[in-house]
């Protein structure tokens, strides 16, 4: 039989730059076919083309055989073909039903079949073990459970074939299994999955074959039952990666963050419930939570980004409780955001500015008030090729750029300077395992050097792997206080999930 989905010599150009160079990729019926690569690889080209929205400029794709030409993602959906983005596209003020039969509801006397539509969105959820009530309210809903709407909406489209781009990025260990759970749960019902992914576990745990790209080329393509992760990751980046992050211990000093009773409130109660921590020099301290239990308010309120209800900030001696983002730079912040498009980068602006924002008043970018754009140019093109972030030149603008390689360039501007604190917010997400490696080294010397470090991460294994002691936190209180040395994925899943008792 012919694959389910077959790309043949695809090819995709964006001026001189050679996204996908000639890619074949065959997926057969029932499988889960994992993609991976380093950013910049052509991941992301190849799903976008899979699912119409880009049309390659040379190549052919095949489904089941017959060649098909999307004229839009509609053309693909028509065809049985859907995909689950890293951001998802949902109503968060609709209900799930409502959100899942968006554009295909079913009708009755003319009106939308309300009755009918809950039923069939409920009997979807039960069939496919996806935990969902259809009456709810996107937007109260964990990230976990919105990612099972988003797949619904695919299955009640009838998607022969589930594209899935890093599903398990802001997952718990617990959603992560039962992801896994319906993955598998999809194709043993005879859907196709292709799952990419820059997680080894979950390439070999889940995937039934794994195609490599790199630089455009397909690297390789192999059964994950006949290879190891070492293979994949030579045939990634064409060396080893050592994934074990070595550390000593660490050397503390005093207090360089101190937090005190702080409270931040969101739609009437509190994100942020009187919250008190401390972070000393020499130390890595992680925060592990569920996405929504007040990790973004806390960062935001101890960044500047949001003032706190009540409570105290203090950043090397100096009180910035209520001052703003500048201010909290010269106490000695320095910040690598979640959201690296929206806060840690200006996308029109080139790579040089973007690598000198929040340190440009200052020698030896600036003079005499004036900056230096000489200095400018050769502090970037340094960064640039200490982190790897591939791009044509420094002029170049940063929208140009895929996720992974404008993180690179945001967690180069933040490691370059000097400062007492550093908030790591997410910091390898979307990363390729080369560049994780490399980061994960970065963050260890800085904590050596004498840096006060605050992570935070929804890789439970980064966390686990960085940090000294773990703060875990649920609906917005400090649940508990963990040291590195004694820290599991199961304890700490269970203490992010409020569950104190069985985690003891």
């Amino acid at each position: 039989m012919a694959p389910e989905l077959a790309a043949i010599g695809i090819v995709k150009r964006y001026g001189s730059l050679v996204a996908n160079d000639h890619v074949d990729l065959a997926v057969e019926r029932g499988e889960v076919h994992v993609v991976m690569g380093e950013n910049g690889a052509g991941k992301s080209t190849l799903m976008s083309i899979l699912y119409g929205m880009q049309a390659p400029d040379e190549g052919r794709i095949l489904l089941l055989g017959s060649e098909v030409r999307y004229r839009s993602a509609l053309d693909a959906i028509a065809e049985g073909v859907s995909m689950v983005h890293q951001a998802f596209k949902l109503f968060n003020s609709l209900t799930v039903w409502e959100n899942v039969v968006y554009g295909c509801e079913p009708q009755r006397a003319g009106f939308v079949d309300r009755a009918a539509a809950i039923t069939k969105v409920g009997a979807l959820a039960q069939r496919y073990h996806l935990g969902v009530d259809p009456s709810a309210i996107v937007g109260r809903l964990s990230v976990g459970v919105r990612q099972r709407v988003e797949i619904l909406k695919a299955l009640h489209r009838d998607a022969r074939i589930l594209i899935l781009d890093e599903p398990t990025a802001v997952l718990t260990p617990q959603e992560r299994d039962a992801l896994l759970a319906v993955i598998r749960n999809l194709t043993a019902s005879g859907r196709t999955v292709i799952f990419v992914t820059h997680k080894l576990h979950e390439a070999m745990a889940i995937g039934d074959r794994v195609t490599v790209l790199r630089d455009g080329r397909v690297a390789a393509s192999m059964t994950t039952k006949e290879t190891s992760p070492s293979e994949i990751i030579r045939a990634m980046i064409g060396r080893a990666v050592n994934l074990m992050v070595e550390k000593g211990p660490a050397k503390l000093g005093a207090a360089v963050l101190k937090v005190d009773s702080l409270t931040v409130q969101r739609a009437g109660r509190p994100a942020v419930d009187r919250v008190s921590l401390a972070v000393r020099a020499g130390e890595i301290v992680g925060i592990a939570g569920v996405a929504g239990n007040g990790q973004t308010e806390l960062i935001e309120a101890l960044t500047g980004l949001l003032p706190p209800d009540q409570g105290r900030v203090e950043i090397a001696g100096h009180d910035v409780t209520r001052r703003d983002v500048e201010q909290h730079r010269r106490a000695g912040l320095a910040y690598i955001p979640e959201d690296r498009a929206a806060t840690g980068a200006a996308p029109e602006a080139s790579a040089a500015d973007n690598l000198a924002m929040g340190y440009h008043r200052a020698p030896p970018l600036a003079r005499r008030g004036l900056l230096d754009h000489r200095a400018l140019a050769a502090h970037a093109r340094r960064l640039i090729a200490r982190f790897g972030v591939r791009i044509g030149s420094e002029a170049d603008e940063v929208g140009s750029l895929s996720g992974g390689n404008l993180q690179k360039l945001v967690v180069a501007r933040e490691l370059s300077h000097e400062g007492p604190l550093l908030i790591a917010e997410q910091p390898t997400r979307g990363v390729d395992v080369g560049a994780t490696e490399f980061i994960h080294r970065l963050l260890i010397a800085e904590r050596d050097k004498g840096r006060a470090i605050l992570l935070v991460s929804a890789e439970l294994s980064e966390i686990m792997a960085l940090s000294d002691r773990i703060l875990v936190m649920f609906e917005g209180r400090v649940l508990a206080d963990v040291p590195g040395t004694e820290a599991d994925e199961e304890t700490l899943g269970f203490l992010m999930a409020g569950r104190i008792r069985e985690a003891a």
